[in-house]
């Protein structure tokens, strides 16, 4: 099989230079909307992940994501928005990058080279057989993410991948692999760009996904979410409100005696 980097070849713009402001906004614009029917593509893969994540969670196990750079930092971002949004813990699931948290803000030199790394932070979390694991990198080729998922596979730890080139050698390693493949980048080679949100949305169905099937969330409504402040709270009464027939002051009432929408939903006796 002939692999290429379809995320770094030419692009069909030229001389961005020369363009206007509004050259540039349109014609980016005109790329990323060519990604959410990329993504449709890979759906089916997106669902046997999820379905395994489920089964695995149920099981006591969690979810991670490894990456570099952007990948990195997009797993990191979606980790970090499961406790708030759908009130699990912290650690169930986890994302980590290459070069460790310095470089979630700037570029640790070499770290995405390093093959074996990527294992050594793992073990860290003491990842075991229940858990799964997701490397994130566009191209498909990082050392980092690959070295860990192919240690992952020694240990019989369930692996998967998110990449935006067709046949990498991260799908290849990855026992659920998932190819988003947006074609070239405006600015050739900037996988922040339309890779880095096929990434993005992809991420976004898992863990949404998986956090329904696993009850955390009624109707359509976040009823597990952590009331960290006063819009969320705000926004937490009104649930209730929508649930059962009470009033604004005997919800925020029993939203405050409950601490979530669920209980105070599931605790209201009339």
């Amino acid at each position: 099989m002939t692999f290429t980097k379809t995320t770094e070849q030419s692009s069909k713009y030229e001389h961005l230079e020369k363009m206007s402001v509004q050259e540039l906004l349109s014609n980016i614009n005109q790329e990323d909307k060519t990604v959410p029917l990329t993504v449709e593509k890979a759906l089916p893969q997106i669902e046997s992940l999820v379905t395994e994540i489920v089964a695995k969670m149920k099981l006591g196990g969690r979810l991670f994501y490894i990456g570099a750079g952007t990948s990195g930092r997009l797993g990191i971002l979606d980790a970090s928005e499961c406790p708030p949004t759908f009130g699990v813990p912290f650690d169930l699931v986890i994302g980590i990058i290459a070069g460790g948290d310095t470089a979630i803000r700037r570029a640790v030199e070499n770290a995405e080279d390093n093959a074996t790394q990527a294992w050594i932070d793992l073990k860290a979390f003491d990842v075991n057989e229940n858990d799964v694991v997701v490397g994130i990198a566009a191209s498909g080729t990082t050392p980092y993410v690959i070295g860990g998922l192919q240690a992952c596979n020694e240990k019989h730890i369930t692996t998967a991948s998110i990449s935006c080139n067709a046949g990498s050698p991260l799908s290849q390693t990855a026992k659920f692999p998932i190819e988003v493949v947006v074609g070239p980048e405006f600015v050739t080679g900037s996988s922040r760009m339309k890779a880095g949100t096929a990434q993005k949305l992809v991420l976004n169905m898992i863990t949404t996904a998986t956090m329904i099937q696993l009850g955390k969330v009624k109707g359509n409504k976040m009823v597990d979410m952590q009331l960290s402040n006063s819009k969320l709270v705000d926004r937490g009464v009104k649930m209730i409100m929508g649930e059962i027939p009470v009033s604004y002051e005997k919800a925020a009432e029993l939203l405050k005696k409950h601490g979530s929408v669920r209980k105070a939903v599931d605790n209201y006796n009339g």
